[in-house]
């Protein structure tokens, strides 16, 4: 779940298209198309093993402060564009890079680098709304109708190269120079997401500045750094012009409509969080100087990854006293204090932060996590499956509940669970051998089903596993 201090399974996203193109360039057993034919039916398959990909590979972020916020922004966007054949699914991936990007299938990515570097939710709505016209104009799908020979596994191929963007080493080894060409959105298509993405951030309630201001951003930042920002800014010089002809166009709107505020209190809190946990740790300190509750939660999160523990301790307490009925500050006060060894403390402090939020799970993860630590191991399950609603590819949630059901004596469900756990973590051997252990095990039970769950999701992992 990407939480705090936990160990990471990020890969850098250099690696993406190695990992993805030997999962792709493997006989593909999906229809072939000749001279167009991609079906939508098509691009939701490719992106449902798409994600499954990035996911096996890349660290999601799952924070439901986090994960919601920007599911929020993503549905108030997808509101504006009509009927659509997709079910639109954001996610977002733990990595520095300025970049965010859309598959076919409505799957969206959002790098952690490009939220703790812009400055306001209208930047991010922007780079949004020009990602999901990608997908609503169909730009991949398109482009590989136009080639004379389309499989999905070469649909696959080209997503992979536009997430990355656009490696010319992989599009040479794997559809050579006359289709590598077809990797990149061209011109064009830039062009077309650019206005038909300001009329989504324009009807979803934004500031249409919001998308200039945030390719300005990025620009800026890719200058100063040279941070990674993504291919519809790093690939055409002609950027300069198309925000020159997106401001004329929203200086030709009502006045009302350019004069739009927006609210970035939401927007504030996640960056702050991001920053707290991933950013580099001076950087972050020198963010968190004031006594708010925010900035000192944060400036909490920060000491206890410095282990500087006492210090730490200091500025939650600051964050509480300047904003006792947060629960985002109550959930990381207390989440703390149970990794400081204060069972009493964290209980109260996450109690109190699932009262004021009861749809935080990850309060109630850690909340579980309390509870077993002081060997209530029957009132932890509760939290357990409720967390894996929310998060059922879950590792670490597998790996705690799974603990949990062993030190109860359930000793089949403890392996189905440390199964999942090996199957989400991408470790094969694990897998192998809980699922084995498992499997002995429902033999001799009279309810085959969790098991049986758990066989056909084995099965479609170790598919992959054998591709690979």
């Amino acid at each position: 779940m990407s939480f705090p201090y936990s160990l990471l399974r990020a890969t850098a996203l250099l690696c993406l298209p190695l990992f993805l193109a030997a999962h792709i360039l493997v006989p593909c057993t999906a229809q072939a198309f000749l001279f167009g034919g991609v079906s939508i039916k098509d691009e939701k398959e490719m992106g449902r093993k798409f994600d499954l990909m990035v996911r096996s590979s890349m660290a999601a972020v799952d924070d439901p402060e986090v994960r919601q916020y920007v599911s929020a922004i993503l549905a108030r966007i997808v509101k504006t564009t009509g009927h659509q054949p997709f079910d639109f699914k954001a996610t977002v991936i733990l990595h520095n890079s300025l970049n965010a990007f859309a598959v076919p299938g409505g799957f969206v990515y959002v790098f952690t680098g490009l939220i703790m570097h812009l400055n306001k939710e209208e930047e991010l709505a922007g780079v949004l709304a020009h990602e999901l016209a990608h997908v609503t104009q169909r730009h991949v799908a398109s482009r590989m109708e136009r080639a004379q020979y389309v499989t999905l596994g070469s649909l696959l191929l080209a997503i992979a190269g536009v997430a990355a963007g656009g490696s010319g080493v992989l599009a040479a080894g794997a559809l050579g120079a006359g289709q590598s060409a077809m990797l990149n959105y061209s011109r064009m298509d830039e062009t077309e997401a650019d206005q038909i993405g300001l009329q989504y951030l324009v009807a979803a309630g934004y500031p249409p500045m919001g998308m200039v201001d945030g390719f300005k951003v990025l620009r800026q930042k890719s200058r100063m750094n040279g941070a990674n920002i993504p291919t519809y800014l790093s690939t055409h010089p002609d950027i300069g012009d198309r925000i020159n002809g997106l401001t004329a166009r929203i200086h030709g709107m009502d006045k009302a409509v350019q004069g739009r505020r927006q609210d970035n209190t939401r927007f504030l809190r996640v960056q702050t969080l991001l920053w707290a946990r991933y950013g580099d740790s001076q950087a972050a300190l020198h963010r968190f100087t004031s006594r708010s509750g925010l900035s000192s939660m944060g400036r909490g999160i920060v000491l206890a990854r410095l282990n500087r523990v006492n210090e730490a301790s200091k500025a939650f307490d600051e964050a509480l006293a300047a904003a006792p009925a947060d629960p985002l500050v109550l959930r990381e006060a207390g989440i703390f204090h149970y990794r400081k060894g204060d069972m009493q403390r964290a209980e109260g402090l996450l109690l109190a932060a699932l009262r004021h939020d009861a749809h935080d799970y990850m309060a109630a993860f850690f909340y579980a996590r309390m509870l077993d630590e002081t060997g209530k191991h029957g009132q932890a399950f509760r939290h357990y499956k409720d967390v894996l609603r929310h998060v059922p590819k879950d590792p670490e949630v597998h790996e705690a509940f799974a603990r949990s059901l062993g030190a109860s004596g359930d000793t089949l469900n403890a392996y189905i669970h440390m199964t999942y756990s090996a199957l989400y973590a991408n470790n094969r051997k694990q897998a192998e051998r809980h699922f084995n252990k498992a499997k002995a095990l429902a033999a001799h039970t009279a309810d085959k089903r969790p098991f049986q769950r758990l066989e056909k999701v084995y099965k479609e992992r170790k598919e992959i596993w054998e591709k690979h």
